[in-house]
């Protein structure tokens, strides 16, 4: 190959390296932000919620109403659809696992699968099982080292790091965030020196429910909406808690990251077919090495 030719080649395959780390990085932060939200709960509650990944594809669904049958813009219809999300995880946290706080974790389990089923039945009864699309609202793109990325994408990375870092600043800066991680890290002792685990529950539930709303509206536009479109996304938030250490926050970010990148990387140089094996299967060779996962929380 001629000198000219090989340093095309070069900066083709640079260019398709980068615009792996940018799909990776885009995925890595949805998943990131349903992460925070399940292990927060966990952190608080200590059972896996399952209905979680139901108030992703509310959020989701609650956007597309808002634009689609109110002519609400972008921003508004964010926002909107992640105060209704937040009241429906209070909801669920008061009408549900408030009231098996002290059963067997194998019935908040079920509670959570049930409210999981009855979220998407009730989605399915509005909108069908069709698919929907969200138009993207900035349809723009960027160049960044000759890698084309779209507004959305780069909305989507910018959103996400923005409230990894508010989340951190409530959780270390605020006086509610400090009871959160008294809470999470002994919920005996926090209840021993007057912190309100009810109080304490709410909150992380609206904070949990937010969180999930917000990431599907900034990847419902670059994505399809349906009833289940919460399935995958939530097997694979458990696998990055697990990755990351179950109730770390610092791991659900990293943990979402790596999944985020190997799907990325893998689906395009392994095969597409793949990729949504590749959580799981990175999940065991983690493990194997490293069972407690990456930031494994301080025993309660």
């Amino acid at each position: 190959m001629r000198p000219a030719g090989q340093a095309r080649s070069r900066r083709l395959n640079l260019s398709l390296f980068v615009q792996q780390i940018l799909n990776g990085l885009t995925l890595g932060s949805v998943y990131a932000l349903v992460a925070l939200g399940l292990t927060l709960v966990y952190g608080i509650l200590h059972i896996p919620n399952f209905s979680h990944g139901a108030l992703f594809m509310a959020g989701a669904y609650t956007a597309f109403f808002f634009i689609g049958s109110l002519g609400a813009n972008y921003w508004v219809a964010l926002i909107g659809a992640a105060a209704v999300t937040a009241a429906i995880a209070v909801l669920s946290e008061r009408l549900v696992f408030s009231r098996l706080r002290d059963s067997p974790p194998l019935h908040d389990m079920i509670a959570a699968i049930g409210l999981l089923l009855f979220i998407e039945a009730v989605a399915h009864a509005i909108w069908g099982a069709d698919f929907r699309r969200m138009a993207p609202p900035f349809p723009g793109i960027m160049r960044i080292a000759g890698t084309v990325l779209p507004i959305q994408r780069a909305l989507i990375i910018g959103g996400a790091i923005g409230l990894m870092i508010a989340l951190h600043l409530f959780l270390k800066r605020t006086t509610t965030g400090a009871t959160i991680v008294a809470m999470a890290q002994n919920r005996e002792g926090a209840s021993l020196v007057g912190i309100d685990l009810t109080r304490v529950s709410i909150i992380t539930f609206a904070i949990s429910g937010a969180l999930a709303a917000v990431a599907a509206v900034l990847f419902a536009p670059i994505n399809l909406i349906s009833p289940s479109m919460g399935n995958l996304v939530i097997l694979k938030a458990f696998v990055i808690i697990i990755l990351g250490g179950m109730g770390s926050v610092p791991g659900a970010i990293l943990g979402g990251m790596i999944i985020g990148f190997a799907e990325s990387f893998g689906a395009f140089y392994i095969s597409t077919d793949l990729k949504d094996i590749i959580a799981f299967a990175l999940l065991v060779a983690i493990l194997s090495l490293r069972p407690q996962g990456l930031f494994p929380a301080p025993s309660r």
